[in-house]
């Protein structure tokens, strides 16, 4: 295994065997993989879904892939495994799923599959149905994303090593700030770092000038920064597949009383959140301590967003940019566990703070490390 984003496998072996205890719960003598978060997980490799493919795990032996022959290379090289069904472009994929099911991979009378998947459509979903109609489907959408809650110590590694990158990025994207420049020039800056510190990408996140209550996800404009403008930046390294997060904003000139009394109450209520991230602690409770003062207060009129969520590996061929299988809402009723990671924000009048955070034994640990406060220029 040479792949340069693998991890050992053992760490993979770890993972299968918590698999197949999953399988064993629910008496399944096969599962079909196919959401690109969970082939990864499972063997290293991040597949397009142009065409479908999919991971075929049984009680025992290898998993297998069937996916495209042009693809077989790529996922030996990162794969700990080595059982790769390779099809021609002009066979039917699914089809040759559902041989391959027959041909080798365990009992078919009852069999896992991914409910939530974005990569088996109705249609598909149809087609296997009428080829086995023997098999009873069982949904394992939950207990997938459950899997990949509690984080191993290589993939808060992986974390670490993000949001270092994320730091001196964001450190080297606030000192390039000044009046004229765009918000492009500053998205320039921070991806050309992602790209020089060994990110996976130059993707940087959103960046842009934050005005009223809307501006987290807004758009990247060409129009020079003038005083008084508050540059918003998030930044979204990837390394080896995993995401750190950290917002952080610079005023264009001197900061009002009324931004530096706003930043200085976001980050004290988000102080006290992250402090009390520790195990067994109630998701609604941690929710309670920012959401509570924020609008008793006035600093929002609505609080319509999470205040934090998973992070972890994002694959490069999935439509989902964050993870919320685990996000802290008044009524999240789930408890902290060692190992889960997050990305925790507040945003209020034109500013934002966030934080990549790991909950341990020892208690929160905060990977992001960038200094806590109102930049400005």
């Amino acid at each position: 295994m040479s792949g340069a984003t693998t991890f050992e496998r053992s760490e993979f072996e770890a993972r299968l065997a918590r698999f197949r205890e999953m399988m064993a719960r629910h008496d399944l003598g096969l599962v079909l993989i196919d959401r690109a978060e969970f082939l990864a997980w499972l063997t290293g490799y991040d597949a397009s879904g142009t065409r479908y493919r999919a991971l075929l795990v049984a009680c025992d032996g290898e998993p297998v892939l069937v996916d495209r022959t042009l693809d077989a290379a790529p996922y030996l090289e990162v794969s700990p495994y080595n059982e790769h069904v390779s099809i021609d472009d002009s066979t039917d994929m699914l089809g040759a799923v559902v041989a391959t099911m027959q041909a080798r991979g365990g009992p078919l009378d009852r069999v896992g599959i991914d409910g939530a998947s974005y990569n088996l459509h109705v249609t598909g979903f149809r087609a296997l149905e009428a080829a086995l109609p023997a098999t009873t489907w069982v949904d394992l959408s939950d207990d997938l994303e459950a899997l990949r809650w509690i984080k191993s110590p290589a993939e808060i590694e992986r974390l670490r090593h993000a949001s270092g990158i994320a730091d001196t990025a964001m450190a080297e994207t606030i000192a390039s700030a000044a009046p004229g420049m765009t918000e492009r020039d500053a998205a320039v800056t921070a991806s050309s770092a992602f790209v020089r510190l060994g990110a996976d990408r130059g993707e940087c996140g959103p960046i842009t000038a934050g005005t009223g209550w809307d501006f987290l996800h807004g758009h990247t404009h060409d129009r020079p920064l003038e005083q008084g403008d508050v540059l918003h930046m998030e930044l979204v390294p990837w390394f080896g597949g995993y995401s750190a997060r950290l917002m952080r904003n610079c005023i264009i000139g001197p900061p009002s009383d009324e931004q530096q009394a706003i930043a200085d109450r976001l980050i004290a209520l988000q102080d006290e959140q992250i402090a009390a991230m520790t195990v067994g602690a109630s998701a609604g409770a941690i929710d309670h301590i920012v959401r509570e003062p924020i609008l008793a207060e006035g600093l929002r009129e609505t609080f319509d967003n999470v205040s934090g969520y998973t992070l972890g590996h994002y694959p490069r061929f999935s439509p989902v940019a964050s993870d919320f299988s685990r996000c802290f809402l008044p009524e999240s009723d789930w408890e902290l566990e060692a190992g889960m990671t997050f990305h925790m924000y507040l945003s209020a009048r034109g500013l934002a703070i966030s934080e990549t955070v790991v909950v341990t034994s020892d208690g929160p640990e905060r990977l992001t490390r960038i200094e806590r406060r109102l930049f400005h220029t």
